[in-house]
């Protein structure tokens, strides 16, 4: 009927030449999965709610990162986005809002008032949403401009696929110090290379 035939050289499948499958570790897989499917409630209270606006809209489009169907219920969601000042009165509402989310759930400060209290030096105000629920990201600004957003949120993407829940900051692309070439005044320099 059928004779067996020994495998000729041509007839062996080197690897990675038709192979159909890969093999992984279930915890990779599911940080990326959990990486590209946020699913953010914002808590905006004050003037940087506009910058959220825009960051959110068609033009910096939050949905190529996985990130943009906002869901307003905690227990639909896994990403805080807050946004804005803190009062102290509004702390207990943000602490019960926190509680509500499911496990795994990130936090991100949007904002100087978010991130340390801003100008608000009172009272009122609290210095910092972290003295209330813990923070995975701090975004700077007032407001921060969409690419440091955005930035902020790639960092969160980051910490996620590698399971790292230390804070993070997000950090300029370049220190003006460091470069003085590349600041805001550039002042004129001589033959020599000195200030004039």
């Amino acid at each position: 009927m059928g004779e067996l035939k020994q495998p000729s050289t041509q007839e062996v499948i080197e690897t990675g030449q038709g192979a159909g499958f890969a093999t992984t570790r279930l915890q990779d897989v599911l940080a990326w999965a959990q990486k590209y499917s946020l699913f953010m409630y914002p808590f905006v209270t004050a003037c940087c709610g506009m910058e959220f606006m825009a960051v959110t809209g068609p033009r910096f489009d939050l949905a190529r990162f996985g990130a943009e169907a906002p869901r307003f219920s905690p227990r639909q969601s896994d990403l805080l986005w807050v946004v804005g000042t803190i009062v102290q009165r509004q702390a207990p509402v943000l602490k019960r809002i926190y509680e509500q989310m499911a496990e795994p759930k990130w936090v991100l400060a949007f904002g100087t008032c978010a991130s340390v209290g801003g100008f608000y030096d009172n009272y009122a105000c609290v210095a910092g949403i972290d003295k209330i629920i813990p923070c995975d990201v701090y975004i700077p600004g007032c407001p921060p401009r969409p690419e440091a957003v955005l930035d902020g949120l790639m960092l969160l993407q980051d910490k996620i696929q590698s399971g790292d829940r230390r804070p993070a900051i997000v950090k300029p692309r370049f220190d003006p110090v460091a470069h003085p070439e590349m600041g805001v005044v550039t002042l004129r320099r001589g033959k020599d290379g000195a200030p004039v």
